[in-house]
């Protein structure tokens, strides 16, 4: 049976540029930004840089964000999921972190800025510092215009700060990332046939349902399911025996045409080990669960988005920064073959992230 697919080598990970450009220390904090993250990873990141962004233009002192579910009440604190001291010492010299708020300062005085993701210096100086000059303190909730993370063809002075942000600030804490790294040793283990390679990919059923992937014509196609991915791969040449991940949670039978396929694919709940499910995977909380597929997806040998979105840019940064670079964008190919370099993604084919103007 051929298991061997169209694999290809990993690039060498690139070298950070922004390292060369931040030199200015701010010597006199003045009041104080907050933020939370919220929606998962995929948006954590964009929050991050824009609340750094936003801090060390004001000059003001940043306090490390909550993490907020989708449920009202649902919060945990940032140490839960992330390493606090990478995030206060990559932030070391940029700007001020703090824990908490001082005593003397209470929330209730703080003035809500909605901000648009990847805030430029001049949206800052125009729409928030009034605020922030005017109130003292400010709380910074960031939107959305965009899910995509291209390149901008205009340069800002912002731009290096937010790659810093971005890419070198954001660690699971050691007891989160010791699963991810038992569920990629496993799913290792499982394609050794294909040298431990294995294919991520981020199909959520309720996702697909609620983009109406299953049914009606699009212009654009944003999303495939189980069946159109089973299709794509076979077109490209991976062999049956190939080892899937699926960012879905628990199975689902929606999911069995793919397995019919390629009969090694897998969910959290096949590949987690077993003492670790009842903290990561059977609570009600599904923050750890969207948090280990966001950083399983960046470390897979081929990613695959089955869901078009911030998902998928900002994995792809993350891949592009590791010189993971072999992301495959799905197509309905006509015929019963393609080859693979056709359906390279965008950002690794036209080198049109932003991640491509933050490494060398």
């Amino acid at each position: 049976m051929k298991t061997n697919g169209p694999w290809m080598e990993e690039s060498e990970a690139l070298t950070p540029c922004w390292k060369l450009c931040l030199t200015d220390e701010i010597e006199d904090y003045k009041g104080f930004v907050t933020f939370s993250l919220t929606n998962g990873p995929e948006y954590h990141v964009s929050q991050i840089s824009d609340a750094v962004v936003i801090a060390r233009y004001l000059q003001a002192t940043l306090v490390l964000p909550d993490i907020r579910g989708d449920r009202p009440g649902d919060e945990r604190k940032f140490e839960d999921i992330y390493d606090v001291g990478k995030f206060i010492n990559g932030l070391d010299g940029v700007v001020k972190v703090v824990r908490e708020l001082p005593d003397s300062v209470s929330i209730r005085d703080f003035e809500v800025v909605r901000v648009p993701n990847r805030v430029s210096e001049a949206y800052i100086a125009e729409k928030i510092e009034p605020v922030f000059r005017s109130k003292g303190n400010i709380r910074v909730a960031s939107y959305f215009p965009s899910v995509n993370m291209r390149k901008t063809p205009q340069k800002d002075g912002s731009d290096t700060l937010a790659c810093l942000a971005m890419f070198d600030t954001l660690e699971l804490k050691p007891e989160v990332n010791e699963v991810v790294d038992d569920m990629v040793a496993r799913l290792k283990t499982l394609s050794h046939n294909s040298g431990g390679r294995f294919i991520a990919v981020d199909l959520r059923v309720d996702m697909l349902e609620k983009k109406g992937c299953n049914g009606g014509a699009s212009a654009t196609k944003s999303c495939y399911n189980a069946h159109e991915i089973a299709l794509f791969l076979r077109k490209v040449g991976f062999g049956s025996g190939t080892v899937i991940y699926l960012t879905q949670s628990r199975w689902d039978e929606s999911l069995d045409v793919l397995k019919d396929i390629f009969p090694k694919t897998y969910t959290k709940e096949s590949v987690m080990p077993a003492e670790k499910k009842s903290r990561f995977l059977e609570s009600e909380d599904s923050e750890f669960e969207k948090v280990i597929d966001y950083y399983l997806c960046s470390r897979s040998d081929v990613f695959v988005p089955a869901i078009s979105g911030l998902f998928y840019a900002n994995v792809a940064g993350k891949r592009i920064a590791t010189g993971k670079t072999q992301i495959l964008v799905p197509a309905e190919i006509p015929g019963t073959s393609s080859p693979i370099t056709s359906h390279f993604s965008p950002y690794i084919s036209k080198r049109n992230h932003m991640a491509h103007t933050c490494f060398c």
